[in-house]
């Protein structure tokens, strides 16, 4: 009897380190580990194979690791809950290029109509490129729209190529150039300032904000700078009066989304959508859209909350 026990002792422990061996196997094959590898800076030489398929040109960002190309659907006239929303509001795709020791990478939301979303998602895998999410940014909307997520890797060339075939299932015009000179943003930007304790940017009437989180982030292994798309987003749209539709995104790990959620819903901010953007990133994070009009710094302050349960990196 002493010898059974002893031998069954040796069977369950052996049991429970087999079981913890393929526990810990089976998690680091499906969790995505840290970025080994980080993008390089660029030139313009770099993305003239990019450009040229594209007939689009667009700007760095993050020391010039990140070349960014607009996508915004200047065609449409989107209405949300009466409100007609400009294009930077929440109509602002785009295409993201970086260069790493073991390829490109490009990553983008385009905005689409429901009569192009099959099209688009079939000239995607047609060509390479990986869907990586498929959601809205706006309630009450007319017409429909979406935005889909994209992802791929290889050479510039090939990148550009695939891409130039799917934007060409769509009406998505080419950047038109910018203003001479900034159009007024009415509502009061110093006050909206001083309750988040960061600077805005006016852009084309509209005040932004785009907030790096704290740590770095990851896909598939590759680092990213937050020129990639991983922020947080703040648009004010200008209605008059000193009032303002809010529209943008949280960049929210998981621990983070229902603080954020119920923040939000304290100021009477409308929570339009909660969803991931990427498949394999590191932390995992997940994108909260949401909507309001109201005077621009009472929903400044009604947001600040939201912020304060995220962890961003200090601002500059």
């Amino acid at each position: 009897m002493a010898i059974l026990t002893a031998l069954l002792a040796v069977t369950v422990a052996a049991g429970c380190s087999s079981n913890s061996s393929t526990g810990s196997s089976t998690t680091s094959m499906n969790m995505p580990m840290g970025g080994t590898h980080k993008p390089v800076a660029t030139t313009d030489a770099d993305w003239k194979p990019v450009t040229d398929a594209l007939g689009r040109t667009g700007k760095f960002g993050d020391n010039n690791t990140v070349y960014r190309i607009p996508l915004v659907r200047t065609d449409l006239q989107v209405q949300s809950k009466s409100v007609a929303v400009k294009p930077g509001l929440s109509l602002g795709g785009y295409a993201a290029f970086g260069k790493y020791d073991d390829g490109t990478m490009v990553m983008g939301d385009l905005v689409v109509t429901e009569d192009e979303l099959a099209k688009v998602t079939d000239a995607l895998h047609a060509n390479g490129l990986q869907q990586t999410a498929l959601h809205k940014h706006l309630l009450e909307q007319s017409p429909q729209i979406w935005w889909t997520h994209i992802e791929g890797m290889g050479d510039p060339a090939q990148l550009g190529k695939a891409l130039k075939a799917v934007l060409d299932t769509t009406a998505i015009a080419p950047a038109s150039a910018p203003p001479a000179q900034q159009p007024p943003v009415d509502i009061d930007t110093a006050g909206v300032d001083a309750a988040l304790e960061r600077k805005g940017t006016a852009d084309g009437g509209l005040f932004k904000y785009n907030l790096a989180r704290a740590e770095t982030i990851s896909d598939d292994g590759h680092v990213l700078p937050p020129t990639f798309g991983v922020t947080t987003v703040i648009n004010f749209q200008p209605v008059g009066d000193g009032k303002a539709a809010i529209n943008g995104d949280f960049a929210l790990t998981g621990t983070e989304v229902n603080k954020v959620i119920e923040a939000l819903r304290k100021g009477g901010i409308e929570v339009v959508e909660v969803h991931n953007h990427m498949l394999v990133d590191d932390p995992h994070l997940f994108y909260l859209h949401y909507w309001a009009v109201d005077d621009a710094v009472t929903l400044t302050k009604a947001l600040r909350p939201a912020l304060d349960a995220t962890n961003l990196a200090p601002a500059k």
